[in-house]
């Protein structure tokens, strides 16, 4: 089976530097804008890696999921952290969430089986 953390972060990266290529500066902007968010603050970056959990999963980007999720992982969100932040966002986003909620314990499952 592929590895589908690799192909997600590989095609991310790919296409990021394409985009960023383009020399479009609300493009440059908007990605400048989002890496200075979620960096150290006055909120730690964990927390502020699951607020972007619950965000995304409210609004249903599964990429933007997979993206926070991996995120809070590398910044040592424990499984238990990631089920609590969920139960927010599903309780916030409705059961329209659910089967986003499906794909993020699976996604979760996977690095934790890549252990990154």
């Amino acid at each position: 089976m592929p590895n589908k953390v690799q192909e997600f972060n590989d095609y991310r990266q790919k296409m990021n530097d394409k985009l960023l290529s383009t020399d479009n500066k609300v493009i440059k902007r908007i990605f400048n804008l989002d890496t200075n968010a979620f960096k150290e603050g006055h909120l730690p970056v964990k927390t502020k890696e699951l607020l972007g959990l619950v965000a995304s999963t409210v609004l249903r980007c599964d990429d933007c999921i997979q993206y926070h999720l991996e995120s809070a992982y590398k910044n040592g969100v424990s499984k238990e952290e990631i089920m609590e932040t969920m139960s927010i966002a599903t309780l916030v986003g409705g059961t329209i969430v659910i089967p986003h909620l499906r794909k993020a314990y699976e996604y979760w499952e996977l690095l934790e089986q890549n252990d990154l």
